[in-house]
């Protein structure tokens, strides 16, 4: 059995519907400081990221306290948009947070299946620097919950599940709050929300 801890990156310095891979602005790198100080007593441990800028750069100052190097897996990355203008990604967006995983197109749960299964390949306690939607794919599976947003983890925010027997189980939530979404309202885990920042 191995415990997988799942930070999701810091407050990006732009909306999903604004910048394909931004970094953090001033509050995420905070964030990100505040993640690496709640995980540097339990280290080091190996730590992954998504390639995306937002989830690498959280990654650094944990890496930097360890003194060790952050592996990029591309499986718990951004959830994929279809090939569309940046102002389209966010109405897709809104979209697919709204329904559940059975009822989204095949590629989709290709990728959900991409993550559950970068995750069971985990044989050792883990720090995981991901995102919004591929946390909330991991937590779903956890708890057979369907909805492709169960759960509202704060930027910054440190969810724990564990593998054993080719299953993951949830062991606690990250921190949870409001999401904004690209209107500027906040999300609800309903959810009617349609952007990530």
């Amino acid at each position: 059995m191995a415990k997988l801890y799942l930070v999701r990156h810091g407050r990006a310095t732009a909306e999903w519907n604004e910048d394909y891979d931004p970094g953090l602005d001033e509050l995420g790198r905070s964030q990100a400081q505040r993640a690496a100080q709640a995980l540097k007593p339990l280290g080091p441990l190996r730590i992954i990221s998504s390639p995306l800028a937002r989830a690498r750069e959280t990654a650094i100052p944990l890496a930097e306290a360890w003194g060790c190097s952050v592996e990029i897996e591309e499986r718990v990355g951004e959830i994929p948009p279809p090939e569309t203008g940046l102002t389209d990604r966010g109405l897709w967006l809104g979209e697919v947070m709204a329904q559940k995983w059975p009822d989204l197109s095949r590629d989709l749960k290709v990728w959900r299946k991409g993550i559950i299964e970068a995750l069971l390949s985990l044989d050792s306690e883990t720090v995981v620097f991901s995102h919004f939607i591929a946390i909330n794919a991991a937590v779903g599976r956890a708890t057979g919950d369907e909805r492709v947003v169960s759960f509202m983890p704060n930027n910054g925010s440190i969810t724990v599940i564990s593998t054993d027997n080719g299953r993951l189980q949830l062991v606690r939530l990250g921190s949870q709050g409001e999401t904004e979404t690209l209107a500027g309202v906040p999300a609800s885990p309903s959810p009617s929300g349609n952007g990530l920042k």
